[in-house]
């Protein structure tokens, strides 16, 4: 199974990407409704946590306040963290089934050797 670290993009891609002003104002709001954290925000879009600290020094309402505004609404950054593990889990449950079809396949195949019959052709013949 893939690991993220073997998706990670090297220094290099990581330098030359930039993200747009609307997606940098858009996380910084999360940060302040308390819908995701830096650390998140790090770690997901592979951000160092010095530039999101840059983006809610730049773009946030209330950082010189010192205020919080809470609004509670969903973030697409902890929407894709839920998507993540969701597909994680489908992915183990598809390789359950599949060590069982494997498994089920194995024992047709021994069956027809041990019996002499074709079990597999007399079950096509009946679909």
């Amino acid at each position: 199974m893939a690991t993220r670290q073997k998706f990670r993009d090297s220094e290099k891609v990581r330098r030359m990407r930039t993200f747009s002003e609307e997606f940098k104002r858009k996380k910084v709001q999360e940060v302040e409704r308390k819908i995701t954290t830096i650390a998140e925000i790090s770690e997901q879009y592979d951000v160092r946590i010095n530039n999101v600290y840059k983006w809610v020094k730049l773009y946030s309402i209330n950082y010189m306040a010192g205020a919080r505004l809470i609004v509670e609404s969903e973030s697409d950054t902890v929407k894709l963290i839920e998507y993540q593990k969701k597909i994680a889990e489908l992915e183990r449950i598809v390789g359950q089934k599949q060590v069982i079809i494997d498994f089920q396949n194995k024992v047709i195949e021994l069956a027809e050797v041990e019996y002499n019959i074709d079990i597999k052709k007399k079950l096509e013949t009946k679909q």
